[in-house]
């Protein structure tokens, strides 16, 4: 690892912080070194507050050693004119006179018009240090705005025999029958605070009631997209209780929006996935986690419209009910989470 790459790293590392609060913004990281020295550093926190170039900048003590100085950042400094000034002009003001980008910035809006900025000012720009490392950080961002949808990941948990539920549920309650450990029902809620929005279909809610929120770990609330064709879910039921933004697709006006929901007439004799996408994308939503049920996940794969598939195992064995989804299980990584198995699968189409 060379040096570059050694201080691009420590910007991944910061930018890491911002998961799951910079929406609709990328997380990024920018440190300052001078006489091979780290004299500051930032990241990103938050959509509308200073970017990681400027929280770096302004850590510095010294402020006359800028001049002096390189400052690293693991997306190509903006600029335009958003919430917050240009971060390419923040870097020509200082005359900081060396700058390493990690990769360049998809969005249209920058797009390699910041680097072409500070080399028109004189300043050296080195591009593409640990290119795909960096990639791979904003994968969510890169996925939003090169394929026009958000990030989509899949995510069940299946018994050892290969069933999502079983045939009949013991009691008339509507909740779920727990497949997973809790430390795996943890996880999810942790990943549900990483992501912009969760989706699940009409028949999950029927059959479950379920919240879909992050209650059992600490962080934002995804948007809630809600599939419904003909209605049948119950005005009582928790999604419709308001307290977090909730989009549901139907085939028809209902009437029943309201501040926090909005019910989203789509052609249902057509396919839904890519009228679905188009909207969350329209509502600036950078991922989504599809929970099920099993014929929402299905047809997700079936088209081939997903990014990433978590899939739990657990200890249960159920005989019949529900089948799991079919997915091919390539281009796996596998980690133990005490009794479940935890397998994540990379779509690399």
């Amino acid at each position: 690892m060379n040096i570059h790459e050694k201080y691009i790293k420590r910007c991944i590392e910061l930018a890491q912080n911002g998961l799951g609060t910079t929406y609709p913004n990328p997380m990024v990281g920018s440190i300052i070194v001078y006489d091979n020295q780290i004299i500051g550093e930032g990241w990103h926190k938050k959509a509308g507050e200073p970017h990681a170039e400027v929280n770096a900048v302004r850590s510095v003590k010294d402020k006359s050693l800028l001049s002096k100085a390189t400052i690293y950042v693991s997306l190509e400094p903006c600029s335009h004119f958003g919430k917050t000034p240009p971060c390419s002009d923040l870097i020509i003001e200082h005359k900081i006179p060396h700058v390493v980008v990690g990769t360049v910035d998809p969005n249209e809006k920058v797009a390699g018009n910041g680097i072409k900025k500070l080399i028109a000012a004189g300043i050296n720009v080195t591009v593409g240090v640990l290119e795909k490392e960096c990639y791979e950080l904003n994968k969510r961002f890169f996925t939003f705005h090169q394929k026009k949808r958000p990030y989509i990941i899949l995510k069940w948990a299946e018994s050892q025999d290969g069933f999502l539920s079983p045939e009949k549920q013991e009691s008339p309650e509507r909740k779920p029958i727990w497949i997973t450990n809790p430390y795996s029902r943890q996880l999810v809620h942790k990943w549900r605070s990483e992501e912009q929005a969760i989706l699940v279909g009409t028949q999950t809610v029927i059959d479950d009631n379920p919240k879909l929120n992050t209650r059992n770990w600490s962080g934002n609330n995804p948007v809630r997209v809600i599939l419904d064709q003909h209605n049948r879910i119950s005005k009582e039921s928790f999604v419709f209780d308001d307290s977090v933004k909730t989009i549901v697709f139907t085939k028809s006006e209902t009437g029943f929006s309201t501040e926090n929901t909005t019910f989203t007439v789509i052609d249902f004799s057509r396919s839904i996935l890519p009228q679905i996408l188009a909207v969350l994308h329209q509502n600036q939503i950078q991922s989504v986690i599809i929970e099920g049920g099993a014929q929402t996940l299905q047809s997700f794969i079936d088209q081939n419209i997903w990014d990433e598939a978590r899939i739990f195992i657990g200890k249960a064995i159920f005989k019949n009910g529900t089948k799991a989804p079919l997915i091919q299980k390539e281009n796996i990584t596998k980690i133990n989470i005490l009794s479940d198995e935890l397998l994540n699968i990379r779509n690399h189409d």
